[in-house]
C-alpha cells in the first residue's frame, strides 16, 4: 500500500472542500419516504417525524431495515478507512478506540452512522461505515490526534468515500 493512486471514477479532494453535495442519488436511502412510524426489526430504529431515531417502538409500527442495516446485510458500505504506517501500527488500540469513541458520539443523534467491520488487510487496518460523514468524521479524528497524512477521494456516481491515514 505504500504508493497511492486515485482509483477511476474517485477524485481526490482535501479535508475543507464542501464534497457532501450528493449529485447522484443513494442506493440506499428510500425511494420514498417510510410510513410512519416504522421500526427497523434488527437495530430497533424508528422512522418517526421524517427521520431515523432511537425511540421506544411504538405499538402498531410497520417493520422495514433501516438503511445501515439494509447496507450491512448486503456487505455494502459508504465509506472505507485504511489506517497504516508505522506509528499506526504501535498506536492501534489507541487510534481503534478514537475510531469507535467518534461512534459513539454520533450514534444518538445519527442512528444510520455505523462501523460496518474492522478488518486487517494487506499489512493495514480497514474500517467500514454505513456513512460517508462517519468515515471522514473518524479520519480528521485520527488526524486531528496524531497528524499524519490524510487523503479523501469521493466517488460521487457511487456515493463512497475512501480515506486514508498513514503515519
Amino acid at each position: 500500500m505504500g504508493t497511492q493512486s486515485t482509483p477511476a471514477g474517485f477524485r481526490q479532494i482535501s479535508r475543507y472542500d464542501n464534497l457532501f453535495q450528493e449529485r447522484v442519488h443513494d442506493a440506499y436511502r428510500a425511494r420514498r419516504k417510510p410510513l410512519e412510524p416504522t421500526v427497523c426489526p434488527q437495530c430497533k430504529a424508528v422512522f418517526h417525524e421524517g427521520r431515523w431515531q432511537w425511540l421506544e417502538t411504538p405499538a402498531g409500527a410497520h417493520q422495514d431495515l433501516c438503511p445501515a442495516c439494509h447496507r450491512t446485510q448486503d456487505h455494502y458500505p459508504a465509506g472505507f478507512l485504511t489506517l497504516e504506517g508505522p506509528f499506526f501500527l504501535a498506536h492501534r488500540e489507541e487510534i481503534i478506540h478514537i475510531a469507535r469513541n467518534v461512534e459513539e458520539r454520533e450514534r444518538p443523534e445519527h442512528p444510520l452512522n455505523r462501523i460496518m467491520e474492522i478488518e486487517e488487510k494487506d499489512g493495514a487496518t480497514l474500517i467500514t461505515t454505513t456513512d460517508i460523514h462517519l468515515a471522514r468524521g473518524i479520519g480528521e479524528a485520527v488526524h486531528n490526534a496524531y497528524q499524519g497524512d490524510l487523503e479523501f477521494h469521493y466517488n460521487p456516481q457511487e456515493y463512497l468515500l475512501r480515506v486514508h491515514w498513514t503515519r
